[in-house]
């Protein structure tokens, strides 16, 4: 992360992990599939591998940029969720306004390890500060309780 404070200290940067998009992967296979046999259909095998190949491709190669395009951050200063690479959106809140840390998973979602990590924060409407699709969602409220910790120490 660019512009960090005077003091400040990156305590978890990440990614959403590749198992919260399982369920889009898995649909791009079987638009692939789909389209793979429109191919067959109109020109058999040869238009039908190089359809499911292309659309493959491309779900995979959209995935990784879906993924990547998102990082959230977490400093004994502030939490920040920076979204986009053409377009860009950026939401951060300062770590003592955090009141409230829930998790939220799935049945799935806690087979593959990912989930939910929501934020409350003090003074604001944004009910959307969320870390969507992390690993070990457990620990970004680890991380959070040693940020919070580590903002009061200093404010001491």
């Amino acid at each position: 992360m660019k512009n960090l404070h005077p003091g400040e200290e990156i305590i978890y940067e990440g990614h959403p992990s590749w198992r919260s998009i399982l369920a889009y992967y898995i649909r791009g296979f079987v638009g692939g599939l789909i389209v793979a046999a429109i191919g067959f259909l109109l020109d058999g095998i040869g238009l039908a591998i190089g359809l499911f190949v292309l659309v493959f491709a491309l779900v995979l190669v959209a995935g990784f940029f879906r993924r990547f395009a998102t990082v959230y951050t977490i400093t004994n200063q502030r939490l920040r969720i920076k979204q986009g690479i053409v377009a860009r959106h950026i939401q951060q809140t300062e770590i003592q306004r955090v009141q409230n840390v829930n998790t939220d998973q799935s049945m799935l979602e806690r087979m593959l390890q990912v989930g939910t990590v929501d934020f409350d924060t003090a003074g604001t409407d944004d009910s959307e500060f969320k870390f969507m699709g992390v690993e070990e969602p457990e620990e970004i409220v680890a991380a959070v309780d040693v940020a919070k910790r580590e903002a009061a120490a200093a404010r001491e």
